[in-house]
């Protein structure tokens, strides 16, 4: 089953927080371990809300890179896109802990969705944004905090 679940862990708040996420499309699945501004929240959840805006609408939440140059520790990417004219969505993610061989991990997945149920994941963000909540749990017919 497709899911995505994110569980916070007090770190500096109300200013930057600490977040694993665990998702999976069903037969791919990946964990990932990172810190951001809290404020990323509420710019996650106002691209997922209102997408999309038009048929060639796409929401991209990147965080580091990939680039040897850029020095970051990770990549993170969240996208939603449409995959056709009749609404029918995706979920992208890609995970990068830029690690040298042996200690790579990267993975790329996309979690098949519809417009109504990325909305739904949106508005969870902007309650999950408001810090009062430590898990944020989602799949394409349900959603949930706790």
């Amino acid at each position: 089953m497709s899911f995505l679940k994110i569980v916070r862990h007090p770190y500096e708040e109300p200013h930057h927080i600490h977040l694993v996420v665990e998702a999976s499309n069903g037969d791919v699945s990946s964990k990932f371990e990172y810190y951001c501004n809290a404020t990323d929240l509420l710019t996650i959840a106002e691209g997922l809300e209102s997408f999309p805006r038009d048929k060639s609408d796409v929401f991209l939440y990147e965080l580091g890179s990939e680039r040897k140059e850029d020095r970051w520790g990770y990549y993170y990417r969240l996208r939603a896109f449409l995959i056709d004219n009749f609404g029918s969505c995706a979920l992208q993610l890609r995970i990068n802990n830029n690690a040298e061989l042996p200690d790579t991990q990267v993975s790329e997945f996309c979690i098949k969705a519809e417009a109504s149920q990325i909305n739904r994941l949106g508005q969870l963000f902007r309650t999950f944004s408001k810090l009062e909540h430590e898990v944020l749990e989602w799949n394409v017919s349900d959603g949930s905090l706790s």
